[in-house]
C-alpha cells in the first residue's frame, strides 16, 4: 500500500513539473500577457486591459495597422505598446492641422483612433522610415507619447518582442488584427 501511495505521488509530481516546464517554454517562446497601463491607446485598449502577444515569429516583421509590444529602451524606461502606422521605406507626413496622416502621399483612414493627430511633438516630417525600424503611434492621438517624439523615436524591429493579436478586457476577448475586423 505504501508502494503505490509513493509511486502515485511520484506521478502526480513529475506530472506537474513536466505541465510547469510546458507552460514555461510557450510562455518564453510562443506567447505572453502584456498588462495595459495608460490611456494612449484608448479606445482599443484601456488601462487595466490585457493583450495577448504572439512572439512566436521567427523573424517577424511589423506591418501597418499591427499593435505592437515595444521593449525598446526609451526615456520612459518601459516597455510600450503602439499601433505601427509605417514601416521601412514608407514616407510618412502628418497634416497637424486637419489631423490627416499621409503614408507615401496617401491619406490613410484610421478607424481606430480616438481623436485627430494634431499634436507634433519635435520629429520633423516628413519622413522616411529607415530599414529595420517602423514607426509607430497610439490610438489617443492628444494622449500619445509614440514615434512623434524623440522620447520615443523610430523603433528598431529588433526590440519589437511581437504582435498583440487580442485583448483581454472587461467585456471579454477582442480581437486587435486589423483585417480580421473589417
Amino acid at each position: 500500500m505504501k508502494e503505490k501511495l509513493l509511486t502515485l505521488c511520484y506521478e502526480g509530481v513529475s506530472v506537474l513539473v513536466m505541465a510547469s516546464a510546458i507552460i514555461a517554454i510557450i510562455f518564453t517562446f510562443v506567447t505572453r500577457f502584456v498588462g495595459v497601463i495608460g490611456g494612449s491607446m484608448n479606445p482599443t485598449l484601456v488601462s487595466g486591459d490585457w493583450v495577448m502577444v504572439d512572439q512566436s515569429y521567427a523573424n517577424y516583421k511589423p506591418g501597418y495597422g499591427d499593435v505592437v509590444v515595444i521593449a525598446q529602451p526609451n526615456e520612459l524606461n518601459e516597455n510600450i505598446i503602439k499601433r505601427v502606422i509605417a514601416t521601412e521605406g514608407q514616407e510618412i507626413d502628418i497634416n497637424f492641422e486637419t489631423g490627416a496622416v499621409y503614408i507615401n502621399g496617401n491619406e490613410i483612414y484610421e478607424k481606430y483612433i480616438n481623436n485627430a493627430t494634431t499634436n507634433s511633438y519635435d520629429v520633423e516630417f516628413p519622413l522616411t522610415v529607415p530599414e529595420g525600424k517602423c514607426f509607430v503611434m497610439g490610438d489617443n492621438r492628444q494622449g500619445s507619447i509614440d514615434s512623434r517624439s524623440t522620447i520615443i523615436g523610430l523603433i528598431d524591429n529588433r526590440y519589437v518582442l511581437g504582435k498583440a493579436n487580442i485583448a483581454i478586457t472587461e467585456n471579454g476577448f477582442t480581437s486587435l488584427d486589423l483585417r480580421k475586423s473589417n
